[in-house]
């Protein structure tokens, strides 16, 4: 079985943002052991940013927000955080090898050809890839943002089984602990909806990124790709092992969909913040919904939100109801002076497609 295993920042550091070596040296065991059971095994970390605020001086309650003071900060905690894992997975007998991703490592075929053939090589050689995102030089505007949306990636990049997602949580629960006692554990998801986005809640600890929407948005991303999901609590004993072999009560597990999303369209459906809205009429929707065509400028309606071109985009009918998301191909200026316009009455230079089908995803309802 092939498995994807992240483990959070909360997770392996302290309330200061130490690296705690005693709970990395505990993860890379239980990879140790998965592996022994004959299983093929890609680590996601989170930690870099974290471990490079102490080294710093800076102080982990306070996480600076500008960009530039993060990704130095991410440059001077990234070889920390290695170091530690170099170290536990040597006094186990076993080889890590770092890799650092950036969205567009997912978004540009080349790239991605290149970074599966990369991790693929690793684990032909035996070494265990220690993944992580390349935020000493990700352009804020195109970035992952947590490293649960990476994990998700990597699972699909790699063909995973299963994508394990370790927290600080036992799963997903029915509600806030700490504002309702009787909260308990989801054991099973069989489809991501609203109700369960809202259960989720928002962010996370100071010191980590994600937090519960984080993973089920990954989770949901995973299950797109037929990928098995399993959210569960990182102090767990033997978690990583029992997520692996589908015992009940680890966590919860979020199953897989039928359907399998292609990288790209995994990509442009779920890591890409959509720009704007492009709204269509009735015919077009049809038309790229039932008959897997492109948009056309005659089937655009209007364009809300201000967006350019090659920037993702909800696509939404009459109703306004988004029914899918892609890459636009103009932006929304030139969108609303050819919304409506056969092809033959377009102006030269102007893409005759708005959307193309290889660039859209057709959501669920």
């Amino acid at each position: 079985m092939r498995v994807v295993c992240k483990i959070g920042t909360s997770s392996i550091t302290d309330a200061k943002g130490e690296i705690r070596v005693d709970a990395v040296e505990a993860f890379c065991a239980s990879i140790a052991d998965v592996r022994a059971a004959g299983h093929v095994v890609v680590t996601v970390t989170s930690g870099a940013i974290a471990a490079g605020l102490p080294a710093l001086g800076l102080d982990g309650d306070a996480r600076p927000r500008d960009a530039q003071t993060l990704q130095a900060v991410s440059a001077v905690g990234q070889s920390r955080l290695m170091r530690v894992y170099d170290r536990a997975f040597e006094g186990l007998g076993l080889v890590s090898g770092q890799v650092l991703l950036a969205p567009l490592d997912f978004g540009v075929r080349q790239q991605y050809l290149h970074a599966r053939g990369t991790i693929r090589r690793l684990l032909e050689l035996g070494v265990v890839p220690v993944v992580n995102e390349n935020d000493a030089i990700a352009d804020d505007e195109i970035r992952f943002g947590d490293n649960d949306r990476l994990a998700a990636l990597v699972a699909h990049l790699v063909d995973a089984d299963v994508l394990v997602l370790l927290t600080d949580a036992p799963g997903l629960l029915t509600a806030d602990p700490r504002l309702d006692p009787s909260a308990s554990l989801i054991e099973e998801i069989v489809e991501v909806d609203h109700t369960l986005e809202a259960v989720a809640g928002g962010a996370g600890t100071v010191r980590g990124s994600g937090g519960m929407a984080s993973k089920i948005a990954a989770a949901k991303m995973a299950a797109w790709s037929g990928v098995r999901v399993v959210i569960a609590g990182a102090d767990r004993p033997g978690v990583l092992q029992d997520a692996v072999n589908g015992e009940a009560g680890v966590g919860t597990v979020v199953l897989p969909r039928e359907r399998r999303l292609p990288a790209r369209k995994l990509w442009i459906a779920f890591a890409v913040p959509a720009r704007g809205t492009v709204l269509v009429d009735d015919g077009a929707r049809h038309a790229l919904c039932e008959r897997g065509r492109s948009l056309l400028p005659a089937g655009v309606v209007a364009a809300k939100g201000r967006f350019f071109a090659d920037d993702a985009v909800e696509l939404a009918g009459p109703d306004e109801k988004v029914f899918a998301k892609g890459i636009v191909r103009a932006g929304s200026d030139v969108l609303g002076r050819i919304a409506g316009r056969r092809t033959d009455e377009l102006p030269d230079g102007v893409p005759h497609e708005v959307v193309h089908r290889d660039d859209m995803v057709v959501l669920p309802a």
